[in-house]
């Protein structure tokens, strides 16, 4: 039997966890500025010998291992080491007004006294609801620093991340995470709180053995090790002419300075329980967090990844790569905490995953300067061939969730 090519460095046999909906394709969280085209030394999420995924083990070891009311305490313990008496900020949480960042900075300023810093890395192309729950977000008792990025780079990172990398998001993953830091060194914050822990998505456990985020997300030390959009740092500052004042803004810190800085990234997921569902309840009822009336194409839910035109994009390029698409992820949520069944959750997957995002199409295309051939070409170029095959001039899974792949 003729085995198929493999991209990616992916796991060549599909497996589909027994508990939730994931497979083993699904790419551990890693640093967006050494995201190289062929994904050298990636690694995939780890399903047992029993069929079970690290994020369901993970959702297991919160309900019955962690003791919740320590990890506060010791959170009340950081925040009191930190906390300043003079109303100055003391931590950032960044966001853009979207449930996570909602009920973070809801529960550090009323739960734990802390007097937040807001920053906002803006969506690509903001909805009307996802600007409209930023304002709600700000208007509720929270200063705000929001850094736009030069435009035409922006858009020409965006257009070689998606040729070169079919990540059209990558640009606005490292705005979100590389300039918070910058702000905390400019403010003297000692700490910056994100949402959720990268093992509740499926990275392996022992990251939720510590609080911190390791800093190889945040910081580099050399500018050699620098890969943006498929292209290494010299390239993007000499063959596509990118300042390097421009490129900068994308950048991490230099580890010198992040290390000089005292700089804490925390995961706040880490110390307090999170439930997606209830954080968006939360976020309805005290930051006036409003979601669509309609659902996010790729998916059922109306609440998750509602800022920015994009999202579906990106949400169906992950398809296209990795076969997983947003219901994957949200369905596999929902069955871990106890929402829906299994069955229910391949029903969901079945019908909503890597549906074609057509509502802003086109506006994304003429963002891009694309036409639509030219895009699903470059889609075509990033199907593994043991993912995809061919069938009467149609592209089809091998396998599924639900076992109605061309080779199930």
């Amino acid at each position: 039997m003729n085995k198929n090519k493999v991209f990616y460095n992916l796991p060549e046999k599909i497996i589909f966890c027994k508990h939730c909906v994931l497979s083993n394709q699904r790419p551990h969280s890693v640093a967006e500025f050494k995201h190289k085209k062929n994904r050298e030394g990636a690694i995939y999420l780890e399903i047992d010998q029993n069929g079970k995924c690290d994020a369901c083990k993970m959702a297991e070891w919160k309900k019955d291992k962690i003791d919740w009311k320590k990890r506060e305490k010791e959170l009340m313990k950081l925040c009191d080491q930190h906390r300043r008496k003079d109303g100055s900020y003391d931590c950032i949480v960044p966001g853009s007004g979207g449930k996570d960042s909602s009920f973070q900075s809801y529960i550090l300023k009323n739960k734990f006294g802390m007097n937040p810093l807001t920053v906002t890395w803006p969506p690509i192309m903001y909805t009307d609801y996802g600007y409209k729950n930023f304002k709600s977000w700000i208007d509720t008792g929270y200063d705000n620093i929001s850094f736009y990025p030069n435009g035409d780079v922006l858009k020409k990172l965006i257009g070689l991340s998606t040729k070169n990398l079919l990540h059209p998001f990558q640009a606005f993953i490292l705005g979100q995470y590389n300039m918070p830091p910058k702000i905390a060194k400019k403010y003297d914050i000692k700490l910056i709180f994100y949402g959720e822990t990268h093992a509740d998505y499926g990275s392996p456990i022992i990251e939720t053995s510590k609080s911190l985020r390791s800093k190889s997300f945040h910081t580099f030390s050399n500018l050699e090790e620098i890969y943006i959009a498929g292209a290494k740092y010299s390239d993007l500052r000499d063959k596509y002419k990118i300042s390097e004042n421009d490129l900068s803004n994308f950048l991490p810190m230099k580890e010198e300075d992040f290390d000089r800085s005292d700089i804490k990234v925390l995961a706040l997921g880490y110390y307090i329980r999170w439930e997606p569902q209830e954080v968006y309840y939360h976020a309805v009822e005290n930051s006036g967090f409003k979601p669509r009336p309609f659902r996010s194409q790729g998916t059922y839910s109306k609440y998750s990844s509602i800022d920015d035109k994009f999202d579906d994009l990106h949400w169906y390029t992950t398809f296209i790569k990795f076969g997983i698409g947003r219901a994957t992820y949200d369905a596999s949520h929902e069955i871990r905490n106890k929402h829906i069944t299994r069955e229910e959750a391949v029903d969901l997957v079945e019908k909503y995953d890597g549906e074609f995002p057509d509502r802003y199409f086109k506006e994304m295309m003429e963002y891009l300067s694309l036409d639509e051939e030219e895009f699903f070409k470059i889609c075509d170029k990033f199907r593994s061939p043991h993912i995809w095959t061919k069938k009467s001039n149609s592209w089809k899974l091998r396998h599924s969730v639900a076992r109605t792949g061309a080779d199930d």
